[in-house]
């Protein structure tokens, strides 16, 4: 049985690494902004060299930005899309890479060096070590994930691959909720019971759906598959447009056919709008006044106001303000699926300094 002292320890524990926790999540919140303008402003390869260190300095002078500019002058993208670009226009691209290099290397620092002292402090309970130390090295992947992405631009292609894109914004999304997780399992739950023994497992698959549609963003970012076929509801003028399945292999045509592309984003956007919906009208059926309720009402109207933003971000043709919007809502609605959720599973429970669980926080 642990003492009030122990409790009061650990729960002031509890808040600061949550504090901790909230200022990442929105430390990789504006990453995921300035890499989403980085990819409008066609800036992602601007900058042809991977230098996790000495990359911080930007150029100082003028022969070093001159440098800069040549060693841009030997990619594909300036040869056949921005040959005779001026150095101040390059600048202007330079300058997005180099911002969203820096954000990636500073939430690094302010994931790792927090993480360091809380540990060596004894701060962070046995069960929350291998999360954080998970969420720590997804981290040093994504900045692999990232140099993989930009390298494939600079040699056959004018662009990144879109795989390679998607993967690099999922990848990130997936560090975001990992983070919400953990954070959100710090946290105290009302007592409410869940509406029924299925919610939760409505609630993990309607986080997971907005993962997967994050990914088929990634995928329509890829191939600037929203500057084309800029009508809604219909598409190319019919419900379900020709030539969806005109590449081979079959397979292809989900990945590179840029109308199959879009046409997937728009089909499963609906599918999991629906779901949602479903889940919210369940809840209130069921669970009518209950927490986990009310969060349904919310998720609800987080995924349309994520929805409107895509159809006006479409029939606009992708402005970029517009597109940062529906970039920012989806992870909006990540975060809040992602909370939703794991009202279900509870809070962890509390440990005394051996590690032994002693109590769980109602959920």
């Amino acid at each position: 049985m642990t003492s009030p002292r122990s409790n009061s320890a650990e729960s002031k524990n509890r808040i600061a690494i949550r504090v901790w926790l909230g200022i990442v999540t929105l430390a990789i919140f504006a990453l995921v902004i300035v890499g989403g303008a980085t990819r409008l402003t066609d800036s992602g390869l601007s900058i042809t060299e991977w230098k996790p260190i000495h990359g911080v300095i930007p150029p100082l002078s003028q022969a070093e930005w001159e440098e800069e500019l040549e060693l841009y002058r030997q990619i594909p993208e300036y040869q056949q899309i921005n040959e005779g670009m001026s150095l101040s226009e390059f600048k202007y691209i330079y300058w997005w890479e180099w911002a969203h290099r820096l954000l990636a290397r500073g939430v690094g620092v302010l994931f790792g060096v927090p993480l360091l002292f809380f540990w060596v402090a004894g701060r962070i309970a046995p069960r929350l070590k291998l999360p954080l130390v998970g969420i720590l090295a997804l981290g040093g992947l994504q900045g692999f994930i990232g140099w993989w992405m930009v390298s494939s631009g600079l040699v056959d292609r004018v662009d990144v691959s879109q795989y390679r894109l998607a993967t690099h914004l999922t990848l990130a999304c997936i560090i975001f909720a990992a983070i919400i997780w953990v954070s959100r399992g710090l946290a105290h739950y009302s007592s409410d019971a869940a509406p029924s023994a299925t919610s939760r497992r409505y609630a993990g698959l309607i986080a997971i759906m907005v993962l997967v549609q994050i990914y088929l963003g990634g995928l329509v970012a890829g191939l600037d598959a929203g500057l084309a076929y800029n009508t809604w509801p219909l598409m190319d003028g019919a419900v379900v447009p020709a030539n969806l399945l005109s590449m081979k292999p079959l397979w292809a045509n989900f990945f590179e056919n840029a109308k199959t592309v879009q046409f997937t984003h728009r089909m499963f956007a609906y599918a999991l709008w629906l779901i949602v919906l479903l889940h919210m009208l369940f809840s209130i059926a069921r669970g009518a006044g209950t927490t986990h309720a009310r969060r349904s009402v919310v998720l609800f109207f987080l995924v349309s106001v994520q929805a409107a933003a895509g159809i006006i971000t479409l029939v606009n043709q992708a402005p970029v303000s517009w597109a940062l919007v529906h970039q920012g809502m989806a992870l909006v609605v990540l975060a809040f699926a992602i909370a939703h959720w794991r009202a279900f599973v509870g809070s962890y429970p509390i440990e005394e300094a051996g590690g032994r669980a002693v109590a769980a926080a109602a959920r």
